[in-house]
């Protein structure tokens, strides 16, 4: 009985925007995402027509399929906004039959590496860090949170409305930084974070005017600093213990 082999995997960044994989990553990403979360595939073609003419400025964009053989079995996507220098992780998808074998870890090693080159080649400095939104009971938050000390912005967020009819997606928008360890990020820098998003990775036009943008800025109204929100299923992180300082001894005899 002759058995099948499993064509090679391999990974590539789609540069072409005519390129015939684009075809196969929007169906993956059609199965993966709602409507409301997915944006016209002319969008994707035109991101690269942009980027190819050298015209993006302090802003880049990169999409990465992983194929067997000509079948696209996994597709991701990183914006790098150098406003920020941070990498937003746009769209994440893999196959159902390629899943828990490395194949998302290994597009999202990409997408870091492409954006890492972007803050050195755009800001001549390392990457801050990386930025994501997925809902609150997906597991993959968690193990960002515990393994790689992602802070999971304990505020209200909505990912914008993508084609302006369906209504905007509530979702953590997760912080994960990449030069140096943090806890938290300072009120105001959140602030600018969500604008330069929904400015810049959105175009959404007038951020300042959307109730969905203002409820959010109300939301982080009389705070300082923005921590990391209690996951489903997650058990809190215990604080070091602290060191008892030695007594003083008695300088009487």
């Amino acid at each position: 009985m002759r058995v099948a082999l499993r064509a090679a995997l391999r990974i590539r960044e789609v540069r072409d925007p005519n390129d015939k994989a684009l075809a196969g990553a929007y169906r993956l990403l059609r199965r993966a995402f709602t409507a409301g979360e997915l944006v016209p595939r002319r969008d994707l073609r035109e991101a690269m027509i942009e980027r190819n003419r050298g015209i993006l400025g302090e802003f880049n964009w990169h999409m990465f399929v992983a194929e067997r053989g000509k079948v696209v079995v996994g597709v991701a996507s990183i914006s790098y906004v150098g406003e920020l220098n941070v990498g937003m992780i746009g769209y994440l998808a893999v196959r159902a039959t390629e899943r828990s074998i490395g194949v998302g870890l290994r597009l999202r090693a990409k997408l870091l590496q492409a954006v890492r080159a972007d803050a050195l080649r755009i800001r001549k400095r390392p990457l801050n860090a990386l930025l994501g939104e997925v809902r609150v009971g997906n597991p993959w938050l968690r193990h960002l949170v515990t393994a790689h000390d992602a802070i999971a912005l304990d505020f209200p967020y909505w990912q914008p409305s993508i084609d302006g009819t369906t209504p905007p997606v509530r979702l953590v928008l997760y912080y994960q930084p990449i030069t140096k360890q943090r806890q938290s990020l300072g009120v105001n820098e959140v602030r600018r974070l969500l604008y330069v998003l929904w400015r810049r990775v959105y175009r959404i036009p007038r951020p300042m005017k959307d109730p969905t943008f203002k409820r959010m800025l109300k939301a982080l109204h009389g705070r300082r600093r923005i921590g990391s929100r209690r996951l489903p299923g997650m058990v809190p992180r215990k604080a070091p213990p602290r060191k008892s300082r030695p007594r003083a001894r008695s300088a009487r005899a």
